[in-house]
């Protein structure tokens, strides 16, 4: 009780620091491949917490021969990778913070109240994006371990802090440093859970889908076959593919998610010509994937479906749909509700908040998948941000989140570090 006392009094006396930390950090427009200053407030705050710093930019050659490896960026030049190690005493678990620096892009600005990129704190919330996907986990971060260390409590095992890029469009930044060696026994990733523990995460997969039709002028468009038409058979079928999909699940976890599994459009371009009946209409989209699946296997369905089209319509028997697929992927993770992680992070949070966290499985994606899959690293997704708002107008995330859950990560970190490993 004297030492749960003493981190609240810590973070108390933090907070203001804290949220300037954050506001620098949203100020910074660091969508993919302007991800450098955001990075440097990260290093200069790891400096200052006397971490051992790792600064490297991912190299292409590092990583394009990994399984896991899906970018179509290929150049990161001037947009590193950080990590920051507390070496621990030796004997202990290791424990592993990731957080991505990178941001989606604001989308049209008419649409935010405030500035994307002022970091505005209004009724004990900060607006901007990032905010909450995820530089406010990453703050949390950050603030745990330096109370931490000002505990002056020792660790027996290791924290490996980790800033990566390349999060929102595939995790390279995530699977260059596991390249580069960086594991641990457990694993956390302060992803916008609204304080709920996600031991599962869904995976997901990019496509493109290229729908052939026949021209003609648009007077006449019954000489024609216009691929708009015929692109709404494919999204219809995928419709009833993404229904039949969900009616097999029967994961607890996922009880209270709609769609547990959903596959979303999210792009659709035809016709170059409003008195033209349009040739090709091209469809963009992702696909999840179940923790207990694999990308491979839901390549294969979906390549079913498409291939079956020309026996909802024969037009396709000649003009098959064409499906690629691109851009980034994301490994499903599966951890049962059981592991001792999940048991430990459920106490200290319950310890914090006076209530037991919800335990369920994540909507999206992250990059827990990498770790786990292509490292053996039990990970839970665990973050102060509100779901609702990632990557929408009008980001926020209340800051009283970020010190709850430095508060919890605090805990479990002395808890999780001092066991034997």
């Amino acid at each position: 009780m004297e030492t749960h006392r003493l981190i609240r009094e810590i973070i108390e006396e933090k907070k203001k620091r804290t949220t300037r930390l954050l506001q620098r950090l949203v100020q910074e427009d660091s969508v993919r491949g302007n991800e450098s200053k955001a990075q440097a407030i990260v290093i200069e705050k790891c400096r200052k917490l006397g971490l051992e710093l790792d600064i490297w930019e991912v190299n292409e050659n590092d990583v394009k021969d990994h399984p896991f490896y899906r970018c179509d960026r290929k150049e990161f030049k001037g947009n590193p990778n950080v990590v920051g190690v507390l070496k621990g005493q030796g004997g202990g678990k290791s424990l592993l913070l990731n957080g991505h620096i990178d941001v989606v892009p604001e989308g049209d600005r008419k649409d935010w109240t405030y500035d994307p990129y002022g970091g505005l704190i209004k009724d004990g919330k900060l607006y901007g994006r990032g905010a909450t996907d995820m530089k406010g986990g990453t703050v949390a971060l950050l603030l745990a371990i330096e109370v931490v260390k000002e505990l002056k409590i020792p660790l027996k095992g290791d924290i490996i802090f980790q800033s990566v890029i390349e999060e929102e469009s595939g995790g390279t930044g995530t699977l260059a440093a596991l390249v580069r060696g960086y594991k641990a026994d457990g694993a956390i990733i302060p992803e916008p859970t609204n304080m709920k523990i996600f031991p599962k995460q869904q995976g997901s997969m990019w496509f493109r889908l290229r729908v052939k039709g026949k021209s003609a002028h648009g007077g006449t468009r019954y000489e024609g076959v216009s691929a708009i038409d015929k692109a709404y058979t494919v999204i219809n079928s995928l419709q009833q593919l993404e229904e039949s999909r969900n009616q097999k699940v029967d994961d607890p976890l996922y009880s209270n998610i709609p769609i547990p599994l959903p596959i979303n459009i999210g792009k659709i371009e035809s016709g170059k010509w409003p008195s033209s009946v349009p040739d090709l209409a091209v469809i963009e989209g992702r696909v999840g994937v179940g923790p207990w699946e694999t990308l491979q296997e839901v390549e294969k369905e979906v390549e079913a479906v498409i291939s079956s089209l020309k026996e909802v319509d024969s037009w396709f028997d000649h003009h098959p749909v064409e499906i690629e697929w691109f851009g980034g992927r994301w490994q499903p993770g599966d951890l049962s509700r059981d592991h001792e992680i999940v048991e430990k992070l459920c106490c200290h949070a319950k310890e914090v908040l006076g209530i037991t966290p919800i335990i369920e499985a994540s909507p999206w994606g992250t990059d827990g998948g990498i770790l786990s899959q292509g490292g053996n690293i039990p990970v839970v997704v665990f973050g102060p941000g509100t779901t609702e708002v990632a990557h929408d107008a009008d980001e926020y995330i209340e800051l009283d989140r970020i010190y709850q859950t430095a508060e919890i990560l605090t805990l479990f970190i002395i808890d999780w570090c001092n066991k034997q490993s």
